[in-house]
């Protein structure tokens, strides 16, 4: 097993996983991107996922160049940097949505350049006292980890790291020296919401990592249906949507890029059946 640096304060994301897995299921994982279509039905849906059966909320920072995502993706951080986001406003909603929330763990995912244009020590500072509970930063490889990693770390907020199918047995151990929470598994090459997974390839992909770590396994990109769901549960300790989420968030503007009066419902009912997916999958 791969050995971590300093253990980190227990975090909402291990009381999660820990509690999921005496329940014998998977964790649903939920993506959605911050200020999209706009900041007042942004936080309405966020604090609105659990209950429709978010387990863990993965909470996008808009950015202007996000080079791994998809075009949903892609369009989503722009209309929401067009309706205005900011970093600062990102952390502002997290703080409103613990404010009635304190048990589902968030994690903020996008790209370092927002974070280090905020700064790094008055983000990890400001993020933990918002209530984040993780963050996932996809252009830092970890040969990087001094610039965010270790200070989140010390922060007290887990760094979750990406794993893919091109991720060998050689560069694994680094990819996850310094992981905690989960490691993210991206079940095909390329962009977000670009192609269907191979479900068959889950379970000796799962397999594969978990001899390497013993932290949870969560698998997305493809995932866009309750079946899909519930096909990659059976193996994985998490399944992870998002792309099918901003394409129903998208489905129901108005020609104008503007929220409709079915905007939260839209995506609220496809996490409900996704969550429902999960539920029924037949654990080994």
């Amino acid at each position: 097993m791969t050995s971590h640096p300093a253990p980190l304060p227990r975090t909402r994301i291990d009381d999660i996983f820990a509690r999921l897995k005496t329940e014998g299921r998977a964790a649903l994982v939920t993506f959605v991107e911050a200020g999209d279509p706009d900041e007042a039905t942004s936080q309405a849906l966020l604090d609105a996922l659990p209950a429709a059966g978010a387990d863990i909320i993965e909470f996008g920072m808009p950015f202007t160049d996000p080079m791994a995502d998809g075009p949903v993706i892609q369009a989503a951080g722009l209309r929401a940097l067009h309706a205005g986001q900011t970093l600062r406003r990102t952390l502002a909603m997290v703080k409103a949505f613990r404010s009635t929330n304190d048990a589902t763990p968030l994690v903020l995912m996008g790209y370092f350049n927002p974070i280090y244009v905020y700064g790094v020590e008055a983000f990890v500072r400001d993020a933990r006292a918002a209530g984040v509970d993780g963050l996932i930063v996809v252009d830092l490889p970890p040969e990087e980890d001094d610039e965010l990693c270790l200070p989140a770390m010390a922060a007290g907020l887990n760094f979750i790291r990406l794993a893919t199918p091109t991720t060998d047995a050689a560069r694994l151990p680094k990819v996850l020296q310094n992981t905690s929470g989960f490691v993210y598994y991206v079940s095909i090459n390329g962009i977000t919401g670009a192609a269907e997974p191979d479900y068959s390839q889950v379970e000796h992909a799962v397999a594969r990592l978990r001899a390497h770590t013993d932290l949870p396994i969560c698998v997305g990109f493809g995932v866009r249906n309750a079946a899909a769901a519930r096909a990659i549960a059976t193996h994985a300790d998490g399944v992870v949507v998002g792309t099918a989420l901003i394409s129903a968030l998208a489905g129901t503007l108005d020609q104008q890029g503007h929220a409709t009066g079915t905007t939260r419902g839209k995506v609220v009912d496809l996490v409900q059946a996704l969550s429902q997916g999960v539920h029924a999958a037949q654990r080994g």
